[in-house]
């Protein structure tokens, strides 16, 4: 496979209108773009902190989509992580680079400003800051510049967070994978993808966007959301939470060993008793995007 990207876009942007909504998020990822037949995802951490150093710094690091890893294959990639100045230009830079594989999706840390010097920095400008990454090389061993606007939105009666539970009476008696019943958050239909791993000793689960034929292709929501398996003994509920930028190219996300089978058959943990289980998800929308 060749290694030439001049004919493709080698820098993915990604604006965010309402920064400081974000601080508070932890880990929050871009949508899914396309580079070189591979899918990846910028992500950023407002407030990351280095080791030995309190300040809170603004991080990025790049993460590889496991749909795009092949068990044989290594990706090798060079890139430059970027805040935009959207004054003068001098752009805020930092070079990287990781070998993506299956066992190693996402790159290192960039810790690429303290916090609050960004603040008060040209880079955010009425609580908006632009980021991106931009590819210098990348080769694949064995085997028009995207730009996206997330709108950070307050609270409303659309987007405030719903909570779904889905109650399982004979989890034994359950195909594989299962299915929840759909349910709707943000005017988007939504359910719980379960099975266990192929290797038989973990259960995945997985939160689904049923794909809409009214979306348009380069739009999507980041989400924030909790899926819980509820201890139906003692309280002590095993729970997970993350964020993704859900559309009709990347309708998934979850966690291939939410927990393993051994601890969510322990009776004495209440996860599953007599064959009933209960899967909540807590679901919120936090804002729509869109490439331009």
């Amino acid at each position: 496979m060749g290694n030439s990207c001049a004919k493709e876009h080698k820098t993915f942007k990604w604006t965010i209108d309402g920064f400081s909504s974000l601080l508070d998020k932890g880990w929050t990822c871009s949508s899914v773009f396309e580079f070189m037949g591979v899918r990846w995802c910028l992500m950023l951490n407002p407030k990351d902190r280095k080791r030995n150093d309190e300040k809170e710094h603004v991080s990025l690091k790049l993460m590889l989509m496991r749909t795009s890893v092949k068990p044989d294959t290594v990706i090798e990639a060079y890139f430059k992580f970027l805040i935009y100045d959207q004054n003068f230009g001098k752009h805020r830079e930092h070079l990287g680079n990781h070998s993506f594989q299956a066992a190693s999706t996402t790159s290192g840390t960039s810790c690429m400003i303290p916090l609050e010097k960004l603040k008060t920095s040209r880079f955010l400008v009425n609580n908006s800051c632009t980021f991106g990454i931009e590819f210098i090389k990348v080769a694949t061993v064995k085997t028009s510049s995207p730009l996206e606007t997330l709108f950070v939105t307050k609270m409303n009666v659309f987007n405030e967070a719903k909570v779904y539970t889905w109650k399982i009476e004979d989890y034994f008696a359950l195909k594989n994978p299962s299915y929840s019943p759909k349910f709707e958050v943000g005017r988007y239909r939504w359910f719980i993808k379960m099975h266990p791993t192929s290797e038989g000793n973990h259960l995945s689960l997985f939160l689904n966007m049923k794909q809409r034929n009214d979306l348009p292709k380069d739009s999507g929501n980041l989400v924030e959301f909790t899926i819980s398996i509820k201890d139906l003994e003692n309280g002590k509920d095993k729970k997970s939470t993350g964020r993704f930028h859900f559309s009709n190219n990347a309708p998934s996300w979850g966690w291939r060993k939410f927990i393993s089978l051994e601890d969510f058959k322990d009776k004495s943990k209440g996860y599953l008793i007599k064959g009933k289980c209960c899967v909540e998800a807590k679901v919120t929308i936090v804002g729509p995007s869109k490439k331009q």
